[in-house]
């Protein structure tokens, strides 16, 4: 039997850096959604081993890549000898702040569960996943969420409404640990008062809410992507904010004809690419039988 698996992008709609911890990781209040924008997995049993193909030639097809190295977590746990071919379709812009590596690794452990017969509950799949990376349990949540620590407590945020976007990705890479290494906590982009008290009590509103304190690094190294911000506003976003730590940036609109209006619109710079996607707000079948 193969499996395929849907791998879903996301986005952060609120980001705020609470404070640096002892051991060199960031707290963080984060509020995340996954969004239509997918890569794809294939998984086939294959006895002995573990193997990755990947579209992206540029991609590392070891222990390195987190599909790779979730596979072989996956079997660890089970106490058997590995063996899956894992074949992944990249489509999800790689370092773009879209958490396409995390939802990669989330995906094997959610497809390679599927094919052992349903062996671990959620909650057993999330640990596993908390070894590979703080975004990968989010992956696995099913649900937009708020969260904590180093972004791995989650908790669901249901008050949030539908929008759709319209998704800019310049031909830029972004290194998140470049990011963080240079954020100043005094000096954070996002002056909004935001709590998990009142992410968790108000309904989630553009002006009110979006907030991404990374953009103050990411956008003095990368100037255009104030522009890009700029533009979608120009074009009929009611926000735009950078997600993760960039270098996409995106836009909120009420309704999909806005955002292929705008899409249509946006200007044809070098190097960017524009996806449409919308908010995926309640549970998506990922996992199909081949």
């Amino acid at each position: 039997m193969i499996v395929r698996v849907l791998s879903p992008a996301k986005i952060n709609l609120v980001l705020r850096v609470t404070g640096k911890r002892p051991d060199g990781y960031h707290n963080l209040l984060s509020l995340m959604c996954r969004i239509g924008l997918w890569d794809e997995i294939r998984l086939r049993p294959a006895p002995g081993s573990v193997t990755l193909r990947c579209s992206d030639p540029m991609l590392p097809r070891d222990e390195t890549n987190l599909a790779f190295r979730a596979a072989q977590v996956f079997f660890e746990a089970q106490g058997r000898e590995p063996g899956v071919e894992i074949v992944l379709e990249k489509r999800i812009p790689v370092a773009a702040g879209l958490g396409g590596g995390s939802s990669n690794a989330a995906s094997v452990l959610i497809g390679l569960n599927h094919l052992h017969g349903s062996l671990f509950s959620r909650r057993k799949l999330m640990t596993l996943a908390r070894t590979l990376g703080a975004d990968v349990p989010f992956f696995i949540f099913q649900s937009p969420a708020l969260a904590s620590g180093i972004g791995d407590i989650l908790e669901p945020c249901p008050r949030l409404p539908r929008f759709h976007l319209l998704l800019v990705c310049p031909a830029l890479t972004v290194s998140t640990r470049a990011v963080y290494q240079n954020l100043n906590l005094r000096l954070t982009n996002c002056q909004k008062q935001l709590t998990r008290a009142r992410l968790k009590k108000e309904a989630f509103h553009p002006a009110r809410h979006l907030c991404n304190d990374l953009e103050i690094v990411t956008l003095t190294l990368h100037p255009e992507l104030a522009s890009i911000k700029r533009l979608l506003v120009r074009h009929g976003a009611v926000g735009a904010l950078m997600s993760g730590s960039g270098a996409s940036v995106f836009g909120l609109f009420r309704g999909a004809d806005a955002a292929r209006t705008a899409a249509a619109s946006m200007p044809q710079e070098p190097g960017w690419r524009l996806f449409l996607a919308d908010m995926l707000l309640d549970p998506v079948q990922l996992v199909q039988e081949q």
